[in-house]
């Protein structure tokens, strides 16, 4: 089975711990409207039914019960359909997390609610994740 190296808390952890370059702390400070975002992009899983059953039942409920800590402003979930040469899309699903500055986001990275919805991810995303951190630019 094959799993990133880095786990969600893992990343908090990092984040928590990371010293800005003096250009990244310029643009930690963005424009108004400007979103900071994490985004799980999980692989193609080895029983979608599987997946489906406890990312609705279990996962989606846990982030839900943590959010508030977490202090995401936005959350947006994705199912991706199959190309148009009918092959299931290299991304079965993404979570799409927002906050409204950097600062937020990365005190939300380290709460106890983030940390424990990221170590579930393992539990269902048999196919394999990715996180990616960034900034909305538009």
């Amino acid at each position: 089975m094959h799993r990133p190296l880095l786990s969600l808390a893992a990343l908090a952890l990092v984040a928590g711990c990371s010293k800005q370059a003096p250009q990244q702390q310029q643009q930690a400070t963005a424009p108004a409207g400007v979103q900071w975002v994490v985004i799980v992009q999980y692989n193609q899983p080895k029983d979608t039914a599987a997946f489906e059953k406890y990312y609705a039942e279990k996962h989606v409920p846990l982030f839900a019960s943590h959010a508030q800590e977490i202090g995401v402003t936005r959350a947006e979930l994705v199912k991706f359909a199959p190309g148009a040469d009918g092959k299931p899309a290299t991304t079965y699903r993404e979570a799409d997390l927002r906050w409204d500055s950097k600062e937020a986001r990365d005190r939300g990275m380290a709460t106890a609610g983030f940390k424990a919805v990221a170590g579930d991810i393992p539990t269902f995303a048999t196919g394999g994740f990715t996180v990616l951190l960034g900034q909305k630019t538009n």
